[in-house]
């Protein structure tokens, strides 16, 4: 029997990273463009324009803190936003499952509407589809994006470029170096608490933390000394620090104490017997920053109201392969790639 797609095909972590490179990359394979597809950054750039695209299927569709509508909005913006680009526009296409009630259509779209007007990134273009009952599940959102550069970024690798070498013209996965500081913006695993309450029925006062992070990015580029950055979404924090060390070919260290867990997610996880560092956020970003400048960073994080909870979480080093969590307890554990994000259909 032939191989069946699975959901961890396409949950992050490292099934689906497995599935990208063997299966698409083979035919998509593509070196155009300063950061090309090859490289598996959250977005592409090609003649100083960063583009990415998105496809949104969560459940369910509407979640305390947000919809898949807001969700499709901030996940775009904060997709170019890690790059150092300024988000300018949006495009959207839905496909919708016959007989959808549209009064829930129409309290998505507004909510989307609204997202995008807030956050500065109007909706230019799209598309709509309607198709079968059974064909999906009731409601798809795909959205794309498109940024610019900014001159804040230019001054920010200025900054990078006093304290040592920067080759690159992009905040990237790759570009860290040992020394630097590992920083979050803040709380963890409420977004996939969120949705998990509602899926299992059990009451918490965690909401989704779904929220455009491209201001919080102006905020510390320019500050400057910004090397990666990245939105821990599928696989948490987990499979975004291990990107972060596959790619620049590094070791990590994370300091568990430090890093932002609020009592209502890990209740959560402990009750359903999940790693909270691998759950998806959905209004955070993980910085790599140069340590001469990570203090002034996370001051101006706190500063920012999505980075009240930031924290500096870790450092690289070569005196370890991989990732390596030191526990709170006082011991040492290597921190894998989840396999798959343990909660599908959350993005």
């Amino acid at each position: 029997m032939s191989e069946r797609i699975q959901l961890a095909h396409g949950a992050g972590g490292e099934r689906m990273e497995g599935f990208i490179k063997q299966y698409i990359l083979k035919s998509f394979s593509s070196s155009s463009g300063e950061v090309p597809l090859d490289m598996l950054d959250d977005a592409a750039v090609i003649d100083d324009i960063v583009f990415s695209t998105d496809s949104h299927t969560i459940h369910p569709l509407i979640f305390p803190g947000g919809d898949i509508g807001t969700l499709a909005v901030a996940g775009t913006i904060n997709d170019v936003a890690v790059l150092g680009a300024t988000p300018i526009a949006l495009s959207a296409a839905f496909i919708i499952e016959e007989g959808f009630p549209v009064e829930i259509f129409e309290r998505i779209i507004t909510s989307m509407g609204d997202s995008a007007r807030n956050a500065g990134v109007p909706i230019i273009t799209g598309d709509t589809k309607v198709v079968e009952k059974g064909a999906i599940q009731e409601f798809m959102i795909t959205t794309s994006g498109i940024g610019r550069r900014s001159e804040i970024l230019d001054s920010n690798i200025k900054e990078v470029r006093r304290y040592r070498e920067f080759p690159g013209r992009w905040i990237l996965d790759r570009n860290l170096k040992a020394g630097d500081k590992i920083i979050i913006s803040g709380n963890i695993g409420e977004h996939g608490v969120a949705l998990l309450s509602l899926r299992y029925g059990f009451k918490t006062e965690v909401k989704s933390d779904v929220a455009p992070i491209h201001t919080l990015m102006e905020t510390v580029l320019k500050t400057g000394g910004v090397v990666a950055a990245k939105d821990p979404t599928r696989g948490g924090l987990s499979n975004t620090v291990n990107e972060f060390s596959e790619k620049s070919q590094v070791g990590i260290i994370l300091y568990e104490d430090a890093i932002p867990i609020p009592t209502g997610v890990q209740a959560a996880c402990d009750m359903l017997g999940i790693d909270p560092l691998e759950i998806g956020n959905e209004g955070k970003i993980v910085l790599g920053v140069v340590k001469e400048k990570a203090d002034e960073v996370l001051e101006a994080m706190k500063k920012h109201p999505l980075g009240r909870n930031a924290s500096i979480i870790g450092e690289v080093t070569n005196e370890v392969r991989g990732v390596v969590l030191e526990t709170t307890v006082g011991g040492r554990r290597i921190l894998q790639k989840p396999l798959g994000d343990p909660i599908p259909r959350i993005c």
